[in-house]
């Protein structure tokens, strides 16, 4: 057959083809998610408009341009971090998995053309001679296939696939917390920074003061050089005190720059949180707290998940050793230039039974539960640590409001006690060294008050997320007295 006519003969068959995919490409975007494994997945960072308690209030934003609130902050974290996008990212491709698992309940078709040129050559035999062999040869093959039942297996895998989802939704609540908890310390200690800078601008002031009242009084013949140098030695330190401030406060600017996801120089303008007082009122049942967390942590909810995907899996080792049937279909159409068309459909129900495998079902078992065992020792460690977490959240805070009411006690009696000591110094009969004593005892309270201040609020959002609780309502709850 020459070439024009074997293309001729191949075309209906290459058409049919063509239609088939170009069908099955128009079809696609429609088809992009047939299973609604989407639906599984929770919403990443900025995908919705919608607020759920770890989603931004506003659609993901990269250059603020205003003073930010607390619950903004958090939301350029939660947009700009890449922990978060890779978290979602790890449950949409499990989400998938999902897909895949449920496709195998569908049947399975398969078109497969050929075409083929051949020549050769026969030897003479009786009544006849040899000579130069050419035919040409087409065959179209369309076949189906559909897992009727293989005691569960298909089932094993989906419910396995599922599990892992739930696991990884699990895992981008946790990550989410993590970024979330990372955005408010960020945020309160740059205000605490800013705060340690006030207060020694203010020690500085204050030995400054010292220092011209030591000068007048040596001009007038009551103080002593030594009263001098002294108090220029206090002034020294408070200023390298303040430098130190300064370092750190920028150092703190970058932090949260960093954990907002913006270059660490940003030029970052922040609303300051409100003024509020320690909540005495928080007594609760550490007990019941920890049975509370153990319910609500995210990252104990993955590896129960995690746990009940390896009991599928077993379920789906022990399948895979046992039979399956199936049904399978095919239709065949050739063409030759030897031979008349001919065509042939087939229909037929198999059954495929493992009879050996070299032990290796059921290894595949064994290694299973084995894994089931670990999944679960691993659950049981984290339990026990979530418990761990929220007793010393717990403690933290109880200690944090004792401590804040008595840092403010503190700094009331040392500005008391500064301010006796600068009078009796002007007056004439008081010691520099009462004086500075006095005033390094006031510097170090006013550090300690604002230090204190915000350790109070972090273990208050720290208990919020040993609590798997730290979304937008435990932040809005800052400004709650």
């Amino acid at each position: 057959m020459k070439p024009r006519t074997l293309l001729l003969a191949l075309a209906p068959i290459f058409a049919f083809a063509a239609a088939a995919f170009g069908q099955a490409a128009a079809a696609a975007p429609l088809l992009s998610d047939p299973f609604s494994t989407g639906a599984l997945v929770a919403k990443g960072a900025g995908e919705s408009l919608d607020r759920p308690l770890l989603q931004p209030a506003l659609p993901c934003q990269r250059a603020p341009t205003q003073a930010l609130t607390l619950a903004e902050v958090v939301d350029l974290a939660l947009c700009n971090n890449p922990q978060t996008r890779e978290a979602w990212a790890n449950a949409r491709y499990q989400a998938a998995q999902v897909g895949v698992a449920q496709s195998a309940y569908l049947p399975s078709a398969n078109l497969a053309v050929s075409a083929a040129r051949n020549s050769g050559s026969s030897s003479a035999s009786q009544g006849g001679g040899g000579g130069d062999l050419r035919y040409s040869q087409t065959q179209a093959t369309l076949s189906a296939d559909y897992l009727l039942y293989d005691f569960g297996g298909r089932a094993a895998n989906l419910e396995n696939a599922r599990q892992m989802v739930a696991a990884l939704n699990a895992t981008q609540d946790a990550s989410l917390q993590a970024v979330f908890l990372a955005a408010v310390q960020a945020y309160y200690q740059w205000f605490a920074a800013q705060a340690q800078v006030a207060a020694a601008n203010e020690s500085e002031r204050a030995a400054g003061e010292s220092l011209e009242a030591a000068i007048a009084r040596q001009q007038v013949g009551t103080a002593t050089p030594a009263d001098r140098l002294q108090a220029q030695t206090a002034l020294s330190q408070a200023t390298l005190t303040r430098i130190r401030a300064e370092n750190d406060a920028r150092n703190a600017q970058g932090n949260l720059a960093f954990a907002m996801g913006l270059p660490a120089d940003w030029p970052i303008v922040l609303v300051p949180p409100p003024q509020i007082k320690p909540d005495a009122r928080f007594e609760r049942d550490v007990a019941a707290l920890i049975a509370e967390a153990k319910r609500r942590r995210p990252d104990l909810a993955a590896a129960q998940a995690q746990v009940l995907a390896a009991q599928a899996g077993v379920a789906s080792a022990r399948a895979a050793g046992m039979p399956s049937i199936s049904l399978f279909a095919s239709r065949d159409n050739s063409r030759s230039s030897l031979f008349d068309p001919a065509q042939s459909n087939t229909l037929g129900v198999s059954v495929s039974v493992p009879l050996f495998s070299g032990f290796g079902s059921h290894y595949r078992v064994s290694a299973a539960q084995a894994q089931v065992e670990t999944k679960r020792a691993q659950r049981d460690a984290l339990a026990l640590q979530v418990g761990l977490d929220v007793w010393r959240a717990y403690q933290a805070l109880q200690t944090e409001n004792q401590a804040l009411r008595a840092a403010a006690d503190l700094l009331a009696s040392a500005s008391e006690s500064e301010q006796m000591a600068r009078g009796r110094y002007r007056a004439g009969v008081g010691t520099i060294v009462d004086l500075l004593n006095a005033q390094s005892a006031l510097a170090s309270a006013r550090g300690q008050q604002v230090q204190e201040l915000y350790n109070w609020r972090l273990a208050k959002v720290s208990l919020a997320q040993a609590m798997g609780q730290l979304d937008y309502a435990a932040i809005e709850a800052q400004g709650q007295p």
